[in-house]
């Protein structure tokens, strides 16, 4: 099977040097093993997506000499892929009433006086329908892997608790999972994760080489003072690829 890797990232703000050094990961991986890369955008929770962050990622992706391969999936528009999975795990699927801080039996049948208000997955007992309506990244991520031919992950060891449960719905779908790998996460002066809600700058997009040769050198790779199409060039050639 050839190989097919891919960045998703959520729409609810610029990238930063950590979502930077999660796309150099995939993207060398899928480019050093001779496969396509995909870019996809994991906009299914609409109140927490900002106005225009898509298009200010895919320019910076772009300004940091990023090519994917094929149109950008937005999951907005994968609802009916999303329904349809629900369907196919039938009696596998639960109401739930409880909300996050309560201890859930909800499996064995909804409490007398609760209404349904998530749908949860029996055997892994995580939401894949929240209560407000909108179906869970647990499930989106599985049913998009699958449908675009995604066979290899490479994202930061803050999802590593989330495998688990994406493989347990490969298999409750009939689907082979991909191979998951994950990648030590960029860290502030705190020790905190890079992230948007700790305020982490966004990307520069102009001369964007020396921020890519940081990521780079985070990787491992002793990145030359170069050009940013030179510095791909010379990092495809010299990426050893994840164990």
């Amino acid at each position: 099977m050839s190989y097919t890797g891919r960045f998703a990232p959520s729409p609810t703000g610029p990238l930063h040097l950590g979502s930077l050094v999660t796309a150099v990961a995939s993207y060398l991986e899928a480019r050093g093993r001779g496969g396509r890369w995909l870019v996809r955008m994991e906009d299914l929770d609409g109140p927490r997506c900002v106005p225009g962050a898509d298009g200010e990622i895919l320019r910076a992706l772009e300004a940091y000499g990023f090519a994917w391969d094929g149109p950008v999936l937005y999951q907005s528009t994968r609802t009916a892929a999303y329904a349809e999975a629900v369907r196919q795990l039938g009696d596998l699927v639960y109401p739930c009433g409880c909300s996050r801080r309560e201890v859930c039996g909800c499996a064995r049948g909804l409490p007398a006086g609760r209404v349904g208000r998530s749908l949860k997955v029996r055997g892994g007992d995580f939401v894949i329908r929240r209560a407000d309506g909108l179906y869970a990244y647990q499930l989106a991520v599985v049913v998009d892997d699958a449908d675009q031919g995604v066979t290899d992950v490479v994202r930061g060891e803050d999802l590593l608790e989330s495998t688990p449960g994406q493989i347990y719905l490969h298999r409750a779908l009939g689907l082979t999972p991909p191979r998951y790998r994950h990648i030590r996460l960029v860290r502030d002066a705190r020790g905190d994760k890079l992230s948007k809600q700790t305020r982490a700058p966004a990307l520069p997009l102009t001369a964007p080489a020396p921020v890519l040769r940081q990521a780079m050198r985070f990787l491992g790779l002793e990145a030359p003072e170069a050009a940013v199409d030179e510095l791909w060039e010379w990092a495809v050639g010299t990426w050893r690829p994840i164990p």
